[in-house]
């Protein structure tokens, strides 16, 4: 008798499910919510999440917060990095194998031989798993856009917030900033309170709009809620008052950014006691993180090793004043995209700041681009020095083999990351 399959033979039987075509709608999300008896309605409340970048960060900061209050808190976020059991955290611990896989064969059986997207037919199974298991709250983290995106099937949330809307997913969302802030902004539900980082005017007039059409009460940055640094030190201050905090965990400028909107989300919410350790006690891999062990930190011998997975122009810029805030030091790329990403845009900013690039494709991806690709488009960004490599172990000895004491920053996709994270251990 065989044994039954594992989640990862179930997540690779979904995928065979996916429509010829992508077409945002959410009319296959509501087919297969209806087979499982709706646990979109019967969740703990919910926190809905939508923007370009800082929804992971920042959803980790608002998770951090509640749970050192002492609340159970469910998450779905995404990609996965490693393992898809990233993707969905019940009352704060993720999901385990056993579990997993029961519930994937459950949502599999109810969707039948229906075409529906890999993320659909996901997010339909993170809601069940929320929906059977206590918590206090539940965060749910958009994968596109918003209006159309699989996790908008909550009618009535406690609370959305928006993060900073930028170019990203035109394909999908839209040309132009406008258009995109307008995908983003689906997640308002009628008078349902939003928290609102950061915005580029544009989107920013689209959100408003859009919250006044819906009479959305709007936390937004600048007019409710500002953040800012005093003497190594994070200052918070809204209507209720000034909070002086430590700086957050996670490293780089746009994590004030993303600290200072989670703290105005959990005031909205009350969590007051909370606000004070989200900052502090949120981790997120991949996010200008320090690999400090493993196989590659080996290889990598007296050199830093940096890991990050942003991958648009606008990560591309906070990445690079990130690494300007760093202590001074020979800094070298180690760069894969995919190619949905404007290259260009997310290499220029680092031109400025970097001495080299080594270019690499990410393995097992049909999307990535070829090394030769990205190793052109550095050199038309302006880095002066640019090489490829076969693999990121390569591309570490190269760099180390002519500056031991280099800092290394592997980056580009989250799907390398994902990648560098299972070769480190």
């Amino acid at each position: 008798m065989s044994a039954a399959p594992g989640s990862d033979a179930i997540l690779a039987r979904m995928m065979t499910l996916h429509p010829k075509v992508i077409d945002l709608t959410l009319d296959r999300v509501w087919r297969l919510l209806a087979a499982l008896d709706h646990p979109e309605r019967r969740l703990p409340p919910v926190i809905h999440l939508a923007g370009t970048n800082g929804k992971g960060s920042t959803q980790a900061m608002i998770r951090a917060g509640l749970e050192a209050s002492g609340d159970r808190v469910h998450a779905y976020t995404s990609p996965h990095l490693a393992r898809f059991h990233e993707r969905i955290r019940l009352a704060g611990e993720l999901i385990s194998e056993p579990a997993l896989t029961d519930l994937l064969d459950r949502t599999h059986a109810a969707n039948g031989p229906d075409p529906i997207t890999y993320f659909e037919i996901t997010t339909a199974a993170a809601l069940m798993a929320f929906a059977e298991s206590p918590a206090e709250w539940t965060l749910l983290e958009t994968g596109l856009g918003g209006r159309l995106d699989a996790t908008n099937v909550v009618e009535r949330p406690a609370l959305t917030v928006i993060t900073p809307v930028d170019l990203d997913h035109q394909q999908y969302l839209g040309e132009t900033l406008e258009e995109i802030a307008g995908e983003k902004a689906g997640i308002l539900k009628r008078g349902v309170p939003c928290v609102v980082a950061p915005q580029h005017e544009a989107a920013l007039e689209v959100i408003e709009a859009k919250a006044a059409r819906l009479g959305v009460p709007l936390l937004a940055h600048g007019q409710h809620w500002h953040v800012t640094t005093e003497r190594g030190r994070l200052i918070y201050q809204d209507e209720r008052g000034l909070l002086d905090l430590p700086l957050p965990t996670l490293r780089g400028p746009h994590q004030l950014v993303n600290a200072g909107t989670a703290i105005a989300a959990l005031r909205a919410l009350g969590q007051d006691e909370a606000a004070c350790e989200a900052a502090t006690r949120a981790q997120w891999p991949a996010r200008m993180q320090k690999l400090g062990r493993g196989p590659l930190v080996e290889l990598a011998g007296g050199a830093e090793l940096w890991l990050d997975g942003g991958h648009n122009p606008a990560a591309g810029a906070v990445l690079a004043q990130t690494l300007r805030e760093l202590p001074e030091r020979a800094t070298h790329l180690v760069c894969g995209m995919l190619n949905t990403k404007d290259i260009a845009g997310y290499l220029r900013p680092l031109a400025e700041v970097a001495q080299s690039l080594q270019a690499v494709s990410i393995p097992g991806e049909v999307n990535t681009i070829p090394a030769a690709e990205t190793a052109a488009a550095a050199r038309t960004a302006g880095f002066a020095q640019v090489a490829e490599a076969n693999d990121v172990a390569g591309a570490i000895r190269a760099i180390t083999a002519r500056e031991p004491g280099a800092r290394i920053l592997i980056c580009g996709s989250l799907y390398l990351a994902g990648h560098v994270l299972r070769d480190n251990g």
